[in-house]
């Protein structure tokens, strides 16, 4: 990702002709204008070559949507502290200490202020992804619209400056692809209290990502009192998972309406509620349960669904029609 002029192999490109660079109507304006000499020419069209390469490539339209995708996933998915040994303590017999073990080790009180830590270290991160972002788009914008100037003069006589803001964008890149990954978790205190003689293993700890929850928005349907939900996460883990599930009633009208809400734990990506009113708009949200490792969850699904209508009271129109022509008087037919 580091840019560098001269690993672009502009030596040996074939600088025959301007033609193999601009489209014909550049060409003319060049040679009627007469706005360089042909050695300025040859300068310009290599620079321009280099500018055009980085923008199709380093930093090109595709690449950049790709990332603002990434960094919108980002902001839904949820973050985790992750406990692992750096190694055994030396003598130790047991091969393995498991993360079970080591939060029975782990001062909960200090562990609580590094999950403070890691929210505050999670929403800087992403705040310094957005701005990172913002930053490409931008030096793209400018640098499009160096291309586009119709005099190649001030191209050549600021290409110091345009090579400078390569290389800055280029650092820039670096920056935001290190950072989309969730890193270690900076420890300026221990979490295991002194328990006398034990020997106890040195502790890493690390910020995991974890996919967010979304419902599948065309398998979750509404029918008359009764809805059924289904969710999926991108990424399955290799652990069953266990859901929240939130509804409510939208707009009660009364007192009884607005017990029609509920939380229900689910330990699948499907389930369905019943016992609904009908022709009304419930609101559903899901995410996974709360979890002792759990940091940042800055968003979770929603999903709103209208129940069908009820079947309307009364006779049906056909039977009533049959009932009033039976009571009318016989003198009246």
């Amino acid at each position: 990702m580091n840019f560098q002029v001269t690993g672009l192999g502009l030596d040996k490109m074939k600088l025959d002709s301007p033609q193999s660079f601009l489209d014909q109507e550049e060409v003319e304006e060049a040679e009627d204008g007469q706005l360089l000499e042909p050695e300025a020419w040859r300068t310009y069209v290599e620079r321009r070559n280099t500018l055009q390469e980085f923008l199709t490539s380093d930093l090109s339209p595709h690449l950049l949507k790709r990332h603002h995708a990434r960094m919108e996933l980002l902001k839904k998915c949820s973050y985790y502290i992750e406990i692992l040994p750096k190694h055994l303590a030396l003598g130790d017999q047991n091969p393995l200490v498991l993360p079970t073990t080591m939060f029975q080790l782990i001062d909960p009180w200090k562990f609580q202020r590094m999950k403070k830590v890691g929210a505050a270290q999670t929403k800087i991160q992403l705040l310094l992804l957005g701005d990172l972002l913002e930053q490409l788009d931008h030096g793209r914008s400018e640098l499009d619209a160096l291309l586009e100037s119709p005099d190649p003069r001030p191209f050549l006589a600021g290409w110091g400056l345009v090579e400078q803001r390569l290389a800055d964008l280029s650092a820039v890149m670096d920056s935001f692809l290190a950072m989309m990954v969730p890193g270690r978790l900076h420890v300026k205190h221990r979490l295991v209290s002194d328990i006398g003689a034990t020997k106890i293993p040195h502790i890493r700890l690390m910020l995991s990502t974890k996919m967010p929850v979304m419902f599948d928005r065309k398998e979750s349907v509404a029918h008359q009192d009764w809805v059924s939900l289904r969710w999926f996460v991108t990424i399955q883990q290799a652990v069953p998972e266990q859901f929240e599930l939130r509804y409510k009633l939208l707009d009660p009208r009364t007192q009884q309406e607005c017990m029609q809400c509920g939380i229900i734990p689910v330990a699948a990506c499907a389930f369905d509620i019943r016992n609904l009113l009908p022709n009304r708009a419930y609101k559903f949200t899901v995410k996974r349960a709360e979890s002792y490792t759990l940091v940042y969850e800055p968003w979770r699904d929603s999903l709103t669904l209208h129940t069908r209508p009820g079947t309307p009271e009364g006779p049906a129109p056909s039977r009533l029609g049959k009932l009033g022509s039976s009571l009318i008087a016989p003198s009246e037919r």
